[in-house]
């Protein structure tokens, strides 16, 4: 047990070292800002269109703009489906007279993290796992760490423990940062406001039995436990790639080419159902959470979070098996 605290430790001091977790910091620090100052112009745009502060306003216009676009046939199905299930969604907030979208700095950090955790947050975690082993094993380093007396899997292991932390900072520092900026210019209130969550998605159809309001904070917490996981996931695959291949230029390729392929399969592959079980189309965890219609049909939170583990286990099982039986020297 000492000997892996002893590697995790020094895996901990490599990562800070590298200084990856501060080029994360830093692009979070000057995109944050970006975002902020778009979003409050929209708003801005929006109101000025309307001629008013009311929400139900907003909210009534985008129930009409919906309707009036499921009823043009040059708008695919998929897209009429996803429209449809929006507009009993955004029915269901005016029966129940709850703002989805108050401006405020929690609101803000809700939104940006469900944007986020498809591809911004998967290739943040790139940036800290591609290169976990392939850049030891082409700068051979490693052969340095396999000569201790230590078995290689607590070596692969203390990696894990390492980037595991490293990732759920990550994800912290999205949050808080999101959070923190975007106070600036929207407020730092909203934490005890209410949020819809619960519905299903039935066919074409939602699912309103199961509907129940939480506080914000409470939702919050549940987006970032699911964001965790999915960031979770996409560090273990990367972990793998990074195993297998030497380069770390051609490991981070690799992953960078999975994730984005992830996003262009959950828009274009409704009608290709085999598609659900690649793990990219299942990173968003979150589309659960708030009701959003899935990229393909049968898909649930439970179905994507099995998807997401037996990737895992797969890809934990081949990193410890090649890497403890991979020539280094």
């Amino acid at each position: 047990m000492n000997s892996l605290f002893s590697l995790v430790q020094n895996e901990t001091l490599k990562m800070w070292y590298k200084k990856r977790f501060f080029v994360i910091l830093i692009i979070l620090a000057i995109l944050i800002p970006i975002f902020t100052f778009a979003q409050m112009k929209v708003a801005q745009n929006v109101r000025a269109q309307l001629g008013t502060d009311d929400w139900r306003v907003a909210v009534q216009q985008q129930i009409s703009d919906y309707t009036n676009r499921m009823s043009s046939s040059r708008v695919p199905e998929e897209w009429k489906k996803w429209f449809r299930v929006t507009v009993q969604q955004l029915q269901y907030y005016l029966e129940k007279d709850i703002d989805p979208t108050a401006p405020n700095a929690v609101t803000f950090a809700r939104e940006f993290m469900e944007n986020s955790v498809t591809l911004f947050l998967p290739l943040l975690v790139v940036i800290l796992a591609a290169d976990i082993v392939s850049s030891e094993l082409s700068s051979g380093t490693i052969k340095l760490l396999v000569s201790r007396p230590v078995s290689r899997w607590k070596i692969l292991l203390s990696k894990l423990v390492t980037l595991i932390f490293y990732i759920s900072l990550t994800v912290l520092a999205v949050l808080l940062l999101a959070y923190l900026i975007s106070g600036v210019l929207f407020g730092y209130g909203g934490w005890n406001a209410p949020v819809l969550v619960g519905f299903q998605v039935v066919g074409s159809d939602v699912d309103t039995s199961n509907v129940h309001v939480v506080a914000s904070w409470q939702y919050i917490l549940m987006e970032f436990g699911l964001a965790w996981f999915s960031a979770i996931c996409v560090g273990i695959m990367a972990m793998m790639v990074s195993v297998l291949v030497r380069s770390a230029a051609v490991s981070m390729g690799i992953m960078l080419a999975a994730i984005i392929s992830g996003v262009i399969l959950a828009n274009m592959v409704q009608s290709w159902e085999e598609a659900k079980y690649f793990f990219m189309v299942n990173l968003n965890l979150i589309q659960y959470l708030s009701g959003e219609n899935p990229p393909i049909a049968g898909m649930d939170l439970t179905f994507s979070l099995v998807v997401l583990s037996v990737w895992s286990l797969i890809a934990l099982a081949i990193s410890f098996r090649v890497f403890t039986k991979q020539d280094i020297y």
